[in-house]
């Protein structure tokens, strides 16, 4: 929530581009407590049949979901790095000001 709201009230792109990723950190936190359980094990033949599996895909889609992020949040670095050479501040609506015709 912390990052949701840093997104819409802050004007600076970097405490933006942190704040998303605040968030991002915050929903990926949620699952991983979500698919927390105990009492299973890892997916791996044994002659013990009976017992309970965790199930592998949660943590593929999470592993995919953080390097999304990241990847997303270097793009965003690099455009933040490309109007930083053509403005001299990194506030969104002086940006915007600045830029319009």
């Amino acid at each position: 929530m912390c990052g949701f709201v840093g997104i819409i009230l802050k004007k600076n792109l970097i405490i933006k581009i942190i704040s998303m990723d605040v968030m991002s950190t915050g929903v990926i936190g949620y699952y991983v407590l979500g698919a927390a359980r105990g009492g299973v094990f890892a997916p791996i033949v044994t002659d013990n049949r009976q017992v309970a599996y965790a199930d592998p895909v949660p943590q593929a889609v999470i592993l995919t979901a953080i390097v999304i992020g990241f990847s997303i949040q270097a793009l965003m670095l690099v455009g933040v790095m490309k109007l930083a050479r053509d403005n001299p501040t990194l506030e969104s609506h002086e940006i915007e000001k600045n830029n319009m015709p």
